[in-house]
């Protein structure tokens, strides 16, 4: 069985191609089923968020695993592979389980640090399994994933002074205005990211905070929390003209702030500048407002300038994560190794109990007259026999799963076993049947 990964991040991809094939939560069980549908596809999970989507996949064949995946993508969005698939990057085997563990431990964030993504990574998990995507190879493999996580947050101050993306929009808002003394912020959206720009806002000076959120009731309760206003969705634009930081980040599949609207508010508002943070993907404001004169709209990718100048206070930090990542790496590896074992360990024991029972009952054919109990030792004796002798060979097997000796072992064991000639017996067996 082989891990691949198929995706785009921030690195590959600019945002106008991530949104056209990013995945909404209400479509995520129809992604997994026809994920699962793909040919040679046995396991499979999505991960997507306002930086990256990425699926994770267990195949049969490396080559056709990573055709079909992509395939997948095209089918699913309805786009030509042509027109995205120069952003895609694919990892498979090894460097696909590094990739896994470096996400987790957000080595591969725009914001190296952030906690965000560990949630995140936990929800797509939880639908691959709520959608019987994951099996047992997934299911290992993010638990250990998760482990990785934990080990570098407690390990390294890969976090101490990490920056979230709402920090950087803050820090955005600052260059822009210079003092945000006075200034009115909106937040359309009511989620983590907006909770997180409301705090950092605030922290910065800002005193009135309206937000507005499709769920009137989760904007009343965040702007409880931060004595601000609460806006009935269907008329935010309404108050556009009062607003001069507007941070949106909801999961509108289409753009919810249009030239048109900002046109009109502007004019209210005497043409005072106004600065628009779109943190969405899909992105919840139209890129044509940009072109309007006292507008200033950033989405996700400008946050980049703003965030590298923290990345190299955390370049130590990240190099120890970087070796717990290694180490846990050699061990997921050596399980992964061990599961073509199984096969062969069953076998083997399978055909020792076959002779053990055929032999026995040979032998309790000669015996007149022997009791129950006499039968029971017999049986115990044959059984401890059969253990016995392949303790060792059980033994040498899984020792050598890790090194360069494993096909040797495992061919050795096969043909000595007469595995192979049985694998060759049964289906012929099956179609008799």
């Amino acid at each position: 069985m082989n891990i691949i990964v198929v995706g785009l991040n921030h690195k590959t991809a600019p945002v106008e191609i991530r949104e056209k094939i990013s995945f909404q939560s209400q479509i995520m069980e129809d992604a997994h089923r026809k994920l699962l549908e793909t040919p040679g596809v046995t396991e499979g999970m999505i991960l997507s968020t306002c930086n990256r989507v990425e699926v994770y996949s267990c195949v049969d064949d490396i080559e056709s695993g990573i055709r079909e995946v992509k395939g997948f993508l095209s089918a699913f969005h309805n786009l030509p592979l042509e027109r995205f698939e120069e952003h895609l990057f694919v990892c498979f085997a090894e460097e696909a389980l590094r990739h896994l563990f470096r996400v987790a431990s957000s080595l591969d964030s725009m914001v190296v640090g952030e906690p965000q993504i560990l949630g995140q990574l936990k929800d797509a998990y939880q639908n691959s399994c709520k959608y019987k995507a994951a099996g047992i190879i997934l299911n290992k493999l993010l638990h250990r994933a998760f482990s990785v996580a934990k080990r570098v947050r407690t390990e390294t101050r890969i976090a101490s002074s990490a920056v979230s993306i709402s920090y950087a929009a803050v820090e955005l808002a600052k260059k822009i205005f210079g003092s945000l003394e006075g200034k009115v912020v909106m937040l359309v959206g009511a989620g983590e990211m907006c909770e997180l720009a409301a705090k950092h806002f605030i922290n910065s000076g800002i005193k009135d905070i309206y937000v507005t959120n499709r769920t009137l009731e989760r904007a009343e309760k965040l702007a409880e929390e931060f004595k601000g206003t609460p806006v009935n969705f269907n008329e935010f634009h309404r108050f556009l003209p009062k607003i001069d930081i507007v941070l949106s980040s909801t999961g509108a599949p289409h753009y919810i702030i249009k030239p048109e609207d900002v046109t009109e508010a502007l004019r209210a508002r005497k043409q005072k500048p106004m600065f628009f943070i779109d943190i969405a993907v899909p992105r919840d404001i139209d890129p044509k407002v940009n072109d309007i004169d006292n507008v200033y709209l950033y989405d996700i990718d400008d946050m980049q300038g703003v965030i590298e100048a923290n990345v190299k206070g955390r370049s130590k930090e990240a190099e120890k994560a970087e070796g717990i990542i290694a180490e846990e790496l050699t061990g997921f590896i050596h399980w992964l190794k061990t599961l073509d074992l199984t096969p062969t360990i069953v076998g083997m024991r399978e055909r020792a109990e076959e002779i053990r029972k055929l032999e026995l009952d040979k032998a309790l054919a000669y015996l007149n007259e022997i009791s129950p109990a006499q039968v029971k030792v017999l049986e115990s004796m044959t059984s401890s026999i059969v253990n016995k002798l392949l303790h060792h060979p059980i033994v040498a097997l899984k020792t050598h799963a890790k090194d360069h000796y494993r096909d040797m072992y495992l061919e050795v064991a096969r043909n000595m076993f007469n595995l192979v000639e049985k694998e060759k017996e049964e289906p012929e067996e099956a179609l008799e049947g």
